[in-house]
């Protein structure tokens, strides 16, 4: 069974705790809408799939044409199959810590950057994930943390942004193409999970299954893996 409850279930939690965040209830079913909420406008569902189809076509009905359902792959699907209006649209891992990975950053220590290296992260982004959801400047998207070599070239980039007061997020790990193969990544992506771990339950990320090098290092740090998907009108 499918827990609806609110306070328990992590991606109804991260979705209430948003700003602007709207929710709908019925007896078995939740729906929590939420603009821009990591680069979407999301609908995020939890409950018995019967009950989540009948309660989201209410919902569909009196949000835009932008907002797009969001939770487990596994209660996507079976919504899916009962509103005949949506389609899958696309399938990935939630993946998430509520340990402090504690991963030594070696030599070269990652830091938080002043707002005043934002142009600069920007332009390695271009050149290194340009499919990134966090952008610098971007609505809920708050810090970077950034490790420079010697020379005081950026080399590896990691956002926190659509946090809460319970669950950190982090997104926009980007690493340059000619430092990659170092522990470049797992380095930043541990110094900003520890960093955003404090004082909340869990730090999560979401990321594409073809990103398979991301996966291992979040993995390897620790990370579990939670299957979600998105659903859109067809």
């Amino acid at each position: 069974m499918i827990d609806i409850a609110p306070d328990r279930d992590p991606l109804i939690r991260w979705a209430l705790h948003a700003p602007g965040a709207r929710v709908w209830r019925n007896p078995g079913a939740v729906v929590v809408a939420c603009a821009d909420l990591s680069h979407w406008d999301r609908l995020v569902i939890n409950g018995a799939p019967d009950a989540v189809a009948g309660l989201l076509r209410e919902v569909l009905a009196s949000t835009g044409e932008t907002f797009r359902p969001f939770g487990t792959e596994e209660l996507i699907t079976e919504v899916v199959a009962r509103v005949p209006e949506l389609a899958v649209s696309a399938t990935f891992a939630w993946m998430e810590t509520t340990e402090p990975v504690g991963r030594d950053g070696g030599v070269v220590e990652p830091v938080w950057l002043p707002e005043a290296d934002w142009p600069e992260v920007t332009a390695m982004i271009k050149e290194s994930y340009p499919e990134s959801y966090a952008w610098p400047g971007n609505p809920g998207v708050l810090r970077w943390a950034g490790i420079r070599d010697a020379d005081g070239e950026l080399l590896t980039v990691a956002a926190e942004a659509w946090s809460t007061a319970e669950i950190g997020f982090m997104s926009g790990v980007a690493t340059r193409p000619s430092a990659r193969g170092r522990g470049l990544g797992a380095a930043i992506c541990a110094f900003t999970a520890d960093e955003l771990l404090a004082g909340r339950e869990r730090v999560a990320l979401l990321v594409d299954y073809w990103n398979t090098a991301a996966l291992a290092t979040y993995t390897g740090l620790g990370f579990t893996t939670r299957r979600v998907a998105a659903a859109r009108r067809r």
